[in-house]
């Protein structure tokens, strides 16, 4: 069965510093017409920074949509769509942590919520770690943790980790781990 969907039209309803919402007429595969509301991001990466230790590197900050901190691996918004999620992926772990890496293993794409925003977040597992010093943005503030994987993978799995990257990441790396491929 042809699933697609084909855009008829659309319009902006807001253009903003780091998303855009726009409503779209999309043509449905039964021929019938649909409205569909899209939010545009250009993307982001995250790094699951394993150390020799077999800690995670995670990052604690406020998150203002859910009005609590969050715990975290270091992640960021790329800065054009264009932009290598790789390089991304170092520039963040950098700033954040101190932290740059001997090793990149790309972990996947994933879509965090493709009913209606089109973002794409690159993971990556950085290993070889050496610290310098972090440079986080202005409006950025947050606490550097090192948790060691299985305490990691324990903080998911009970839902203190509520981070849908993160949850992703350090389920991968446990496996990648536990198959002796890291």
């Amino acid at each position: 069965m042809n699933l697609e969907e084909k855009q008829l039209s659309f319009e902006y309803k807001f253009k903003g510093r780091i998303i855009s919402l726009r409503q779209d007429k999309a043509l449905l595969p039964n021929g019938n017409t649909a409205t569909r509301e899209v939010v545009e991001h250009p993307g982001g990466v995250c790094v699951a920074a394993l150390t020799d230790n077999d800690e995670l590197l995670f990052v604690k900050q406020w998150r203002y949509p859910y009005s609590e901190e969050t715990l975290e691996i270091p992640a960021g918004k790329r800065d054009r769509q264009d932009e290598d999620p790789l390089e991304c992926g170092k520039r963040e772990l950098r700033e954040e942590t101190g932290a740059t890496a001997q090793n990149y293993i790309d972990l996947c794409p994933l879509y965090p919520s493709p009913g209606y925003v089109n973002e794409v977040i690159y993971c990556f597992l950085a290993t070889g770690l050496t610290f310098g010093e972090m440079s986080p943005d202005e409006d950025e503030f947050l606490d550097v943790l090192r948790i060691p994987l299985e305490e990691a993978v324990r903080m998911v799995l009970s839902g203190e980790i509520k981070d849908a990257k993160t949850q992703i990441a350090v389920l991968k790396v446990k496996v990648l781990r536990d198959a002796g491929k890291i």
